[in-house]
């Protein structure tokens, strides 16, 4: 995988280009099927996990309006990344290891290297291109969503959003909302990656393209959270003024 991500980076920079007519189906089909999903998932799970919890917890201390400074700690900075990759990889990640490996099935991977075809620049790098910008956009899509889920909560809670607004706009910063696109950003090469590489992997017939898209996901899943542990912890280790609570 790690190599293949050296050759995807390659041929992406690499002259020509002849990926934009896939490039712009394939961001345009993950967009089709992500966005309802996404906006079902950001509110909910805003309104549910760091919503109603915290809000319940917060009530006990008389301190709701301090709700709207933990959506910047719960939300933008894991929440949102992580529901979008969840989204992403169960959307586009197994439907790009799916025709991946039906193509590896059908040996139409090695007739295009008989015919002097780049699979990597030509199939490859086009979903790669097409996930990390669909990821970075769909972020900000579940920013928005989200903090409106909290915006249910507190409104479940009869309180004014005054408050909540004011703590929220006070933790918010630029660095908060780069890090965590940025951050989606890179999860989506890496579903790209991994489920390209398990597609163009795949053998066993039609069995062994169903198990294909099994361990993509799984092996997607564990690349997004153990590069969010180190993403987080040296986001916060350089930007330390985010770390304190106002």
């Amino acid at each position: 995988m790690i190599i293949l991500t050296g050759k995807t980076i390659t041929a992406t920079v690499r002259p020509p280009y002849p990926y934009g007519g896939e490039f712009v189906g394939q961001f345009l089909f993950v967009l089709q099927l992500s966005w309802f999903p996404m906006l079902i998932s950001t509110v909910a799970f805003g309104f549910g996990a760091p919503g109603l919890q915290a809000a319940n917890f917060l009530s006990l201390f008389g301190s709701l309006d301090r709700l709207g400074g933990f959506f910047i700690l719960a939300s933008v900075r894991e929440f949102a990344p992580l529901v979008t990759a969840v989204v992403v990889a169960g959307v586009a990640g197994t439907a790009i290891t799916a025709d991946l490996g039906a193509r590896k099935i059908r040996e139409e991977l090695d007739a295009l290297q008989v015919l002097g075809v780049d699979p990597i620049k030509n199939l490859v790098v086009p979903r790669f291109l097409a996930l990390m910008l669909i990821t970075g956009l769909l972020d900000v899509y579940a920013l928005l969503f989200g903090i409106t889920g909290g915006i249910f909560a507190e409104i479940a809670y009869g309180q004014p959003l005054g408050g909540f607004f004011a703590t929220l706009f006070n933790n918010a910063s630029v660095t908060d909302l780069w890090g965590s696109i940025l951050k989606c950003t890179a999860f989506g090469g890496i579903i790209a990656v991994v489920c390209s590489y398990k597609g163009m992997n795949a053998s066993g017939g039609p069995e062994g393209v169903g198990r294909a898209v099994n361990e993509a996901v799984v092996i997607a899943f564990l690349g997004v959270f153990a590069f969010n542990y180190v993403f987080t912890q040296t986001l916060l280790a350089t930007h330390p003024e985010i770390s304190v609570i106002k």
